[in-house]
């Protein structure tokens, strides 16, 4: 059943802990900016978030003064596209707080038009139980899984005790390739025209060559 807030997205300010340097390499191929985040999507977010406000750059990753909550329940799915193909390390997630964090998360690659009635019938890429935390927590995925991904989608499926989930922060780790284009392939002739080719001697019309 649909509820109200009267929290704003944008300004929550808490206690702020420092994360671990164990993620120190994340400064180094932290996919931050080859993230599409003008096309960042958020389903049943509240009306004063959007997907992006989860999306930071690395030195902003304990900031707890946007982040991304649910609205009629405590469901969400949050779709991050790529501007070109990425090979998936892992996932950083900073939550909460509390009974707020979401129970686990469901990990989707390449499934662009996923939505909550979708959910149910797929069975995700990867899945990770969420612990609760004040701190960004690192899940690193099986890379073989996520080998050439243009897209991630996020499924929080619900929280830890509370009617909403809430997410200060999404971070990706990785490495990434532009996208390489189709190939443009001219097609010179659907199907050969005997009239047009010159048949060789010898191959009784079964195989002809271009005129010169």
């Amino acid at each position: 059943m649909p509820h109200h807030h009267d929290h704003d997205c944008a300004h929550e300010h808490d206690h702020d802990h420092d994360d671990h340097d164990s993620l120190s390499t994340g400064a180094q191929d932290n996919l931050y900016q080859y993230i599409d985040r003008a096309n960042v999507m958020a389903l049943n977010a509240d009306d004063n978030c959007k997907g992006s406000d989860a999306i930071k750059p690395w030195h902003e990753r304990t900031s707890e003064d946007k982040f991304v909550e649910s609205d009629a329940d405590d469901q969400l799915i949050i779709r991050i596209p790529f501007t070109g193909s990425v090979k998936l390390r892992s996932v950083l997630l900073k939550t909460g707080p509390a009974d707020l964090t979401p129970l686990k998360v469901m990990l989707f690659a390449n499934e662009d038009n996923l939505d909550f009635q979708d959910v149910a019938d797929r069975k995700p890429t990867q899945e990770f139980d969420i612990a609760q935390g004040r701190e960004v927590g690192e899940y690193a995925v099986k890379t073989a899984k996520f080998p050439n991904v243009s897209s991630l989608t996020l499924f929080f499926p619900s929280s830890q005790g509370a009617e909403t989930v809430r997410i200060y922060y999404i971070g990706l780790l990785g490495t990434w390739t532009e996208r390489k284009s189709n190939p443009v392939i001219t097609v010179y002739e659907a199907q050969a025209n005997l009239a047009d080719h010159q048949k060789i001697q010898g191959t009784e019309g079964n195989f002809s060559a271009f005129q010169s």
